[in-house]
């Protein structure tokens, strides 16, 4: 076996290609767009180059013939955050062949090694982690859910074979929008409805500028106190909504606010699985007007709530349901067509957000490991740190101890 580096077209092509020959014939699996992959291993499509960098290998067999393929990356505002720096590997597709696997898991933990590294998570994202990130144990037999990982089961035994070890684990769990949110949900809704400081508004394109800050302002002070935080960066953002600008529906992005401060919010988007995978992985124009028509049409049946936020000093306030109370609404009035939401993912991490989805009668969907691997097999290995379920009173703590310091100067 011969192990390569991508470096020229045709092997850029070839590294996507490969993925999509190696599931022919599953009808679960929806290739990616290549272009949206693309530009992850572009600097200039990806604002993460500039403090990171990334590559990717392809694998052969002694015949020329490409039995595996892999990437590996170092985002540096987080690397050095861990208790050893810890880069990243992923977009990870392989025959059934432990040897292979390793040979694979080898290159990107000697490129690793090579700039600093002695630790690599995977399989996960060179970005955000809302998209290709952990591996697919449970739930298979199901539809890939769009940006999420798909692989075949025996992938488990591939990375806990070489050595990885469970992180934390992610589940989505599944809404069916054709029976009632269970009736206790509903009460803490309208108690916090009849409160007039509190109102919900949706997302609109013509106040962008707003509701990014707003966002940001929620989204910095909610994940404040998760292990390795990194405030939300608007080059972010931006590219979210430029990249999700024709999927994008106003009505299921929603805000809460206190008064006038924006204290929680929640992202949904429709789930374009069901076109997406008749694209296999393009989206040249007659695509776009093929998905333009079928959007029209209503195809997209499942909405993906992909993040959640409230500001500690307003949980255990009910906001969520406040939240969820506005979106049952507008799309029973005005979006019957949608059937199911899933909720994504939830890592065992963030143990109120996993309460809060039981909370609602949602049934499982499916379960991704985020995988860590120690180059040094002497160090303590330990798995992600558990958000505390009680930050409101970490927060006043907080506040109290700044306020004290500012009476004491």
């Amino acid at each position: 076996m011969t192990i390569k580096e991508v470096s020229t077209k045709a092997e850029r092509k070839a590294w996507h290609r490969f993925q999509r020959e190696l599931y022919k014939g599953d009808p679960h699996f929806s290739a990616p767009f290549e272009t949206t992959v693309e530009n992850i291993f572009t600097p200039g499509k990806n604002e993460f180059f500039e403090h990171g960098s990334a590559t990717r290998f392809l694998l052969y067999d002694d015949k020329g013939k490409i039995i595996g393929r892999t990437a590996a990356f170092i985002n540096t505002s987080k690397a050095y955050t861990y208790q050893q720096p810890t880069g990243g590997m992923g977009f990870f597709e392989c025959i059934d062949d432990q040897q292979a696997a390793n040979l694979l898991f080898d290159t990107c933990k000697q490129w690793l090694s090579e700039r600093g590294m002695e630790a690599m998570d995977g399989p996960i994202n060179f970005g955000e982690n809302d998209n290709f990130w952990g591996l697919l144990v449970e739930g298979f037999g199901k539809d890939a859910d769009w940006g999420m990982n798909y692989n075949p089961p025996y992938y488990k035994q591939l990375f806990e074979n070489y050595g990885f070890k469970l992180y934390f684990e992610q589940v989505c769990n599944m809404l069916d929008y054709t029976k009632p949110f269970p009736e206790r949900f509903w009460k803490v809704a309208d108690w916090v409805r009849s409160k007039p400081e509190y109102h919900c508004e949706h997302f609109r394109y013509s106040q962008t500028g707003k509701y990014m800050k707003d966002l940001k302002e929620i989204y910095d002070n909610a994940w404040q106190f998760h292990e390795n935080f990194v405030p939300l960066q608007k080059e972010t953002m931006q590219k979210e909504l430029d990249e999700g600008k024709g999927l994008i529906d106003e009505e299921l992005i929603w805000f809460a606010y206190h008064d006038n401060e924006p204290i929680a919010f929640e992202v949904m988007f429709p789930d374009p699985t069901p076109i997406f995978r008749k694209f296999h992985g393009k989206f040249h124009l007659i695509n776009k007007l093929r998905f333009l028509w079928m959007k029209k049409r209503h195809k997209m049946t499942r909405a993906r709530v992909t993040i959640m936020g409230v500001k500690p000093k307003y949980q255990r306030a009910g906001i969520e349901s406040l939240l969820f109370w506005h979106m049952d609404k507008m799309i029973k009035a005005k979006k019957p067509w949608y059937k199911e939401i899933e909720l994504s993912w939830v890592g065992d991490f963030n143990p109120k957000m996993r309460l809060l989805q039981e909370s609602t009668g949602a049934r499982f969907h499916q379960r991704h490991y985020t995988y860590r691997y120690l180059f040094d097999p002497k160090k303590t290995f330990e798995r992600s740190s558990i958000i505390d379920r009680d930050t409101r009173t970490r927060y006043n703590q907080q506040e109290s101890s700044a306020s004290n310091g500012k009476e004491s100067k």
